[in-house]
């Protein structure tokens, strides 16, 4: 007798995959009050899983949100810009697992300068001060 449990945490339909895709899994671990990654895309969806702590998300045209260890989240990558993926925890490390889909030949991430931040401000989801 089998005692394999599955538990779904995410399903999701994402809006393209690249032709010719190319797939990373990785691991990141934020130390205590690590910003994380500046403003950036991908070019393909991303799915993620929290393995420890919290995690301070904010996609483009999203309010900013907190994913808690446990929890499942994705972005569909493109043109939308990631504009955190902060730890917000200030005394406990945060760890997650992600699985990037990418368009071959171009980078999992790409960073955005401050001139197109500038320029799509208007896409930012307002926040409550």
């Amino acid at each position: 007798m089998s005692s394999t449990t599955l538990t779904t945490l995410l399903h999701q339909v994402p809006p393209f995959i690249p032709d010719g895709a190319e797939v990373m899994t990785a691991t990141l671990e934020l130390p205590p009050g690590d910003p994380g990654t500046p403003p950036h895309r991908h070019s393909g969806p991303v799915f993620g899983y929290l393995l420890e702590g919290e995690l301070l998300f904010e996609l483009e045209g999203e309010p900013p949100r907190v994913i808690r260890a446990g929890e499942a989240f994705w972005e569909p990558g493109g043109d939308v810009i990631h504009y955190q993926a902060a730890n917000n925890l200030p005394a406990a490390w945060t760890r997650l697992l992600v699985v990037m889909i990418g368009a071959p030949g171009l980078p999992m991430l790409t960073l955005v300068g401050d001139d197109e931040l500038d320029a799509r401000r208007d896409r930012r989801a307002r926040t409550e001060a």
